[in-house]
């Protein structure tokens, strides 16, 4: 990885000196490069601007609309209603972390089951009955799953930890749901409460864990190549060993997102047309989106979705 190998000499608090059509800079050193003359430094030598995000700020642009109404637009237009499975979700991450702020005696899953009754919300359900049963559902998950699969005594290295990375191009952080020591080596840990049961292909594929394995050996100085997906709903964890050559291929292609969105949000300020440069991209999945309202390209790919849609089925009676 090229990793923050960029060291500057002043660069930034030093003015430019204007010369002729070519701007020159105070010197500025590149680790394992000579150091350049005043008189071959011009604006190519000026280090890239870096792009700073969040993994779902780099995956909210696979719809460059969708991107827009959400980073750009001020003020930006209104989202549809909640969703019940996000209070799904929020919930049982909340209260997965605040079981492990308790004193390690506290620590029981029947508590973790509490956390979930005490902090739930009545976003996105039908009606009542239907946020009731859900909070039931997902205390039980959150419950079985500390039951089965986490030893209280075992403290994590880190909860809700923020990591963050950069290249020449890229400035990322973002908020591991837990990291995990194991045998000396750290372990991205994301919680999952979708109904979709995941795989090793999942954890592979998933961007936003490559990154954050990243993040924590950047930020954690540790060693760190294991990510794993903890469904709640099923207790199955599905897991991945990164190589240098896997994480790489993630980063190059949060790179290559990175650029195309400077490029867009550089046309737009411009004077460039909106709907030219962050088009929408219609599927299926248009039905999920918080501004379906606002997007007829959206509303005639995929039929409307009800608030609790993505809910899990319940359990049989």
């Amino acid at each position: 990885m090229q990793l923050d190998h960029v060291r500057s000499n002043g660069l930034g608090r030093a003015a430019a000196e204007l010369s002729g059509p070519a701007a020159t800079v105070t010197r500025m050193t590149v680790v394992g490069q000579p150091e350049l003359g005043p008189e071959q430094l011009t604006l190519a030598h000026m280090p890239t601007r870096l792009f700073g995000c969040t993994p779902s700020r780099l995956a909210a642009f696979d719809c460059p609309r969708r991107y827009r109404f959400t980073y750009l637009d001020r003020p930006a237009p209104a989202r549809g209603a909640p969703w019940a499975h996000n209070t799904v979700g929020a919930t049982a991450h909340l209260a997965l972390h605040r079981w492990w702020l308790l004193p390690r005696s506290q620590r029981t899953p029947d508590e973790g089951a509490s956390l979930v009754e005490r902090n739930w919300q009545a976003n996105g359900f039908r009606d009542d009955a239907q946020s009731a049963q859900a909070c039931v559902t997902t205390a039980a998950w959150v419950r079985q799953y500390l039951a089965d699969h986490v030893d209280p005594a075992d403290e994590p290295v880190g909860v809700e930890r923020t990591v963050a990375m950069r290249t020449e191009r890229l400035a990322v952080s973002g908020r591991v749901d837990r990291v995990d020591d194991r045998d000396g080596e750290l372990v991205v840990v994301d919680y999952k409460t979708g109904r979709r049961e995941l795989t090793a292909d999942d954890a592979r594929g998933s961007q936003a864990l490559a990154l954050y394995v990243l993040g924590v050996r950047r930020t954690l100085r540790r060693g760190c190549n294991r990510v794993e997906l903890h469904h709640l709903p099923t207790g199955k964890v599905s897991a991945f060993e990164h190589t240098d050559e896997s994480l790489q291929r993630h980063l190059d292609r949060a790179e290559s997102a990175a650029e195309d969105i400077v490029a867009a949000t550089d046309t737009l300020a411009s004077g460039a047309s909106a709907d030219d440069v962050f088009p929408p991209m219609t599927s299926s999945a248009c039905g999920w989106c918080d501004f379906r309202q606002h997007c007829p390209e959206g509303r005639a790919a995929s039929p409307d979705l009800h608030p609790w849609a993505g809910l899990a089925e319940p359990p049989p009676s």
